[in-house]
């Protein structure tokens, strides 16, 4: 058992991070908890010892402020400050940091380098796919794959740098406009096949030389309810107390798994370094088994909430077992329970989100499960800041009692909102589960 108080840096100010200080806050571990936040967030400001405002991507300011209050191990929760090399810097400072460095959070940062490195490695599960950064081969690349197509630009685009065939792109000639564009700009991206199937997320905790797996979730990223709109960061998850999902077979969650352990064995071998943080499988479920949609270097949002909500194990100890590179040595267990994540939304979200609204949480008789997103305090006032405001997390012995829990606690919510009723219900996942029966007849 340590017995000194360790200094925590959580970077980020988000419900993600709301749920990593709320984890840290449970620890056995004596701690104490600094935020480094890019909005003040009171949920986050409530758990902290000291919460700065500033730049989350300026690596200058992150590591005076981490020095300035003799920080020990830091944890990351955006892909942003990972992309500009935060890690590296606290790193060669002697903080131990929970997240990867730049080379390796390429893994989420260019999907180029992702799909190069399936294909290089022979890890199964790349879709076909061809990379660009100019007009050479493009139409010709587009007549071969006829009108089932997606185009990804390479680097972070905050959710939507995905444009998909027949929906956000009607013809060939539309997409030769939208490429070039990105081409004058000096981007690159790639155009692979279009996929049919569900989609669901594998986190794993790593060390750089072990994986340990989180129960698999089911993040719904479009904005209304049946999956129709537009899409965005998440507007709710879900994930069963069997920790897989109703049209996953034991056989598939074993492919993702395994797929998930070879990436990290690419990453060593590619980098001769080790990832140290969270490794993120995006995966889809198709009528050619397991694909793989995209990697992240970091905890979803909301995933997360699921997950931590039901991790019986030390969240700190593991941290600090993923930086020491012991984390074959750590437990890590969850709770046999069933959670549903819901977010309620401002109204427009999320093309023209109300902001600057006042919400009420008065009437919701368990705070506990509750995680502030984008929104402000003003004169004890909750006020919408215009992104995703309020998330909570029902947990239950089976997924419909979860449900109920959370679909009667986010209506509580009073304020200019809305969420999906739909998620985690039993009806929207008896629909994906003949979805998947109807792919694979």
């Amino acid at each position: 058992m340590i017995e000194m108080e360790i200094n925590v840096l959580v970077i980020g100010s988000g419900a993600r991070e709301h749920a990593i200080c709320k984890s840290i806050r449970k620890s056995s571990i004596k701690n104490k908890i600094f935020c480094f936040a890019s909005n003040y967030n009171p949920g986050i400001a409530k758990i902290c010892h000291d919460i700065s405002i500033g730049n989350i991507n300026d690596k200058k300011n992150v590591l005076e402020y981490a020095l300035k209050n003799n920080i020990e191990i830091a944890i990351i929760g955006p892909e942003n400050p990972l992309e500009v090399g935060i890690t590296d810097l606290l790193d060669l400072n002697n903080i131990l940091v929970v997240g990867p460095k730049k080379n390796l959070a390429q893994l989420e940062t260019s999907k180029i380098f992702t799909r190069n490195l399936l294909i290089k490695y022979n890890i199964n599960g790349c879709p076909k796919y061809k990379a660009f950064n100019k007009i050479n081969g493009l139409e010709e690349y587009l007549k071969e794959l006829g009108n089932e197509f997606v185009v990804k630009y390479d680097g972070l685009a905050g959710g939507k740098g995905v444009k998909v065939s027949g929906e956000h792109l009607k013809s060939h000639d539309e997409t030769l406009e939208y490429c070039k564009n990105i081409i004058n700009k000096n981007g690159e991206f790639i155009i692979e096949e279009k996929l049919y199937g569900e989609e669901f997320s594998l986190m794993s905790f790593s060390d750089g030389k072990k994986l340990k797996h989180m129960p698999i979730v089911q993040d719904h990223k479009r904005a209304y309810e049946g999956d129709l709109g537009p899409n965005t960061g998440g507007m709710g998850s879900y994930s069963c107390e069997n920790h897989t999902l109703p049209f996953l077979s034991e056989s598939d969650v074993i492919e993702a798994k395994k797929i998930n352990n070879q990436i990290l064995i690419a990453l060593k071998n590619e980098f001769n370094d080790f990832y140290k943080g969270i490794l993120y499988g995006g995966f889809m479920l198709t009528k050619n088994g397991i694909k793989v949609i995209e990697y992240n270097a970091r905890f979803g949002d909301p995933e997360v909430m699921n997950v931590l909500q039901i991790l019986k194990s030390d969240f700190l100890e593991i941290c600090l077992a993923i930086c020491n590179q012991n984390l074959d040595d750590v437990e890590v267990e969850f709770e046999n329970l069933a959670t549903v994540c819901k977010y309620a939304v401002p109204n427009g979200y999320p093309d023209n989100p109300v902001k600057g609204q006042k919400i009420e949480i008065s009437q919701l008789k368990n705070k506990k499960n509750l995680y502030f997103g984008s929104l402000d305090q003003i004169n004890d006032e909750l006020i919408e800041a215009g992104s995703r405001t309020v998330a909570y997390v029902g947990v239950g012995k089976s997924l419909s009692e979860a449900e109920k829990l959370a679909e009667k606690s986010i209506s509580s919510i009073q304020g200019p909102l809305f969420h999906r009723k739909d998620i985690g219900t039993q009806e929207l996942i008896l629909k994906k589960v003949n979805k998947i029966k109807s792919l694979k007849l």
